[in-house]
C-alpha cells in the first residue's frame, strides 16, 4: 500500500518536536519570530527560500515540504 507524504506543516512540528526545538529556534533558521509563527499557523504560505533552508537545516525532504496545504 503506499504512503501519501505528511502535510508540509506537520512534518515541521514534527521535526522541531525530534530535535526539541521552540519557535525561537526555528525563527533562527527562517529568520523572523513572527514569520515563524505564521508559518506554523498556516497564515503564511512556504517561500521556495524557506522551504531550502528547512531542508537543510532541519533534514525534511523537499518533496514534503513543497506540497499544498
Amino acid at each position: 500500500f503506499p504512503i501519501s507524504l505528511p502535510d508540509p506543516i506537520e512534518a515541521i512540528k514534527f521535526r522541531m518536536e525530534q530535535l526539541d526545538y521552540t519557535q525561537n529556534d526555528l525563527a533562527a533558521v527562517i529568520g523572523l519570530k513572527s514569520r515563524a509563527s505564521e508559518i506554523l499557523n498556516r497564515k503564511r504560505k512556504l517561500s521556495l527560500e524557506v522551504i531550502r533552508k528547512l531542508s537543510e537545516k532541519l533534514n525534511i525532504p523537499s518533496e514534503v515540504l513543497i506540497q499544498a496545504y
